[in-house]
């Protein structure tokens, strides 16, 4: 795969497909004080719209068996990456998982500091939460990387929100078909975009990287 320059990263992280149409993170600011209240005002709304209709604050079942909200305590002020798959998926679940697996030890300690790991079970009639532990446990996956179950109803409102649906509703029905992409955002940034769950591990690391880069940075300067 070409290797792609800090540019282009951030290029195609711009592309922010969570966004809603035609509001925009904050243009930038100078130094008169009502530019940079006005812009700190637009950011602020942006980043609520996405959450209202991208980001629901969805109750949630970790693999330790803990109540969280899919907001306010998975997403918000988080670099995050998220995916689907289910425990007896024998087609592309298995792949992506172990890529995810190998882009975990690329990271290395940054899964669980910088960056927050998290798969979704696509049938959580089936996954219990013994069922997504044993295959977390199966996978090597070490902290940072949580697995998921829910209510059907709210497993299925999730993946609408953050685009992980068919337009065609047959072809959706079939967990067979599902999308095998990666989500991934800088929450605090308005940062999102996707990427397909096979592609090099290397690629997928360093793409999330660049994610987190901006985030570091600015901590770091506070």
């Amino acid at each position: 795969m070409k290797e792609l320059s800090r540019r282009d990263m951030l290029g195609m992280l711009g592309m922010a497909p969570l966004a809603v149409g035609g509001v925009v993170a904050a243009t930038a600011v100078t130094a008169d004080a009502r530019a940079v209240t006005g812009a700190q005002t637009l950011s602020a709304k942006a980043r609520r719209r996405i959450q209202e209709q991208h980001l629901p604050n969805i109750p949630l079942v970790t693999h330790e068996g803990k109540r969280v909200r899919f907001y306010d305590d998975l997403v918000k002020n988080k670099n995050v990456s998220m995916n689907f798959f289910y425990t007896n998926c024998d087609e592309i679940c298995p792949l992506v998982m172990a890529n995810l697996a190998k882009v975990q030890r690329l990271l290395g300690k940054q899964v669980g500091r910088d960056l927050f790991m998290y798969s979704f079970t696509l049938k959580p009639m089936e996954d219990s939460v013994d069922d997504i532990r044993e295959h977390r446990r199966a996978l090597g996956a070490k902290p940072g990387w949580t697995f998921l179950t829910g209510k059907p109803e709210d497993i299925e409102a999730i993946r609408a929100a953050i685009g992980f649906k068919y337009p065609d509703p047959v072809i959706d029905g079939d967990k067979t078909q599902h999308i095998g992409n990666i989500r991934y955002g800088n929450e605090p940034l308005m940062l999102w975009s996707a990427c397909p769950g096979m592609a090099s591990a290397d690629w997928i690391a360093e793409t999330l990287q660049w994610m987190i880069r901006p985030q570091v940075d600015r901590i770091q300067k506070s």
